[in-house]
């Protein structure tokens, strides 16, 4: 999504709470795939999203950066979509489009 007005309170929601973790690293690996794909989530996504913040970043950080495997109790489509996106070249960097 492009502007902040066109985003329900939910949505604004998420991007912040994607952008601000408390690491930059995971500032930038999960708050830029929000950036990129928040307005094409569906609300099974969106849903995936909101269990997905609640996770420790040193967690998701390692997850992905590919440092350890996700365990299967955390593991979900949505994860392993922006996992799989982690992988690439270039991914987590400011400025990366997809």
């Amino acid at each position: 999504m492009t502007a902040d007005d066109d985003l329900t309170p939910r949505h604004r929601r998420l991007l912040f709470r994607a952008l601000h973790r408390g690491t930059k690293e995971c500032d930038l690996m999960l708050g830029g795939f929000v950036q990129r794909h928040l307005a094409t989530l569906s609300q099974s996504e969106l849903d995936e999203l909101e269990a997905i913040l609640e996770m420790p970043d040193v967690d998701l950080t390692d997850w992905l950066s590919g440092r350890r495997p996700i365990p299967a109790e955390a593991r979900g489509p949505l994860l392993e979509r922006i996992t799989a996106e982690m992988s690439l070249p270039g991914a987590g960097r400011p400025g990366y489009a997809r």
